[in-house]
């Protein structure tokens, strides 16, 4: 399976198929495909693996593409501005995404609901309860959200990052939540009251632009109803 990334404000991937290859998205996810492409829209594993993935910020149903002809190509486009991050992962190795971050995958990759070991990350972690989860083996797609940083985290290494900006790390990252020092910096500061710490080892994915940022931005700006 080949592929090609193109754009760079608003991206777009082209995945090559040659016959009998399969990937699968969410349910709406495909901008275009060649003529010979089969699709079967399923409820992957079940109901329950169906309510947990919506739960996680991803449809019920998910929609298998198989190229029938000899070869065959099909399109996929985030939702927002935004990168497109590919990710060739091995036979049982997985990585936790925000929700609504999993675009697209082989067959062979597992998605799933990832739930926060710790209450208070689940709280005020910017995410909620539940994430999601990929694991391999097999190539996975992931939309983020603006431009994105890529930080390797060394054992006992830690950042410290506004909730929002977390876009994907890998299962071996600690993620905590703690208190911006100061009741001042708290309230005056204007970056609220909680923090993610992050601590390595392992890779950490970060975004520029969280959506919710981009919404609150724009809300100004849109015409006000009239009664």
């Amino acid at each position: 399976m080949e592929y090609e990334i193109r754009g760079t404000v608003m991206q777009s991937v082209e995945v090559k198929l040659q016959a009998g290859e399969t990937i699968y998205t969410e349910s709406g996810g495909m901008a275009w495909m060649s003529d010979g492409i089969g699709m079967d829209t399923n409820m992957k594993g079940g109901l329950l693996s169906g309510l947990k993935r919506m739960m996680s910020g991803e449809s019920l149903f998910l929609t298998d593409y198989t190229c029938n002809a000899a070869t065959g190509f099909i399109v996929f486009a985030p939702e927002v501005p935004g990168k497109i991050i590919p990710l060739e992962l091995k036979d049982g190795e997985s990585v936790i995404l925000q929700r609504d971050a999993f675009m697209c995958a082989e067959s062979t990759v597992t998605l799933e609901m990832h739930m926060h070991k710790r209450l208070g990350a689940a709280l005020f972690g910017g995410e909620g309860l539940f994430l999601q989860k990929v694991t391999g083996p097999g190539l996975v797609f992931c939309e983020i959200d603006g431009e994105v940083v890529q930080y390797d985290l060394q054992a006992g290494q830690t950042l410290k990052v506004d909730p929002g900006h977390v876009a994907m790390f890998d299962p071996s990252v600690n993620f905590d939540i703690s208190t911006v020092p100061g009741i001042k910096n708290m309230f005056l500061g204007g970056e609220g009251i909680f923090l993610a710490t992050l601590s390595g080892p392992g890779r950490l994915w970060l975004q520029s632009m969280p959506l919710p940022n981009l919404a609150q931005r724009i809300i100004p700006f849109l015409p006000k109803s009239r009664d």
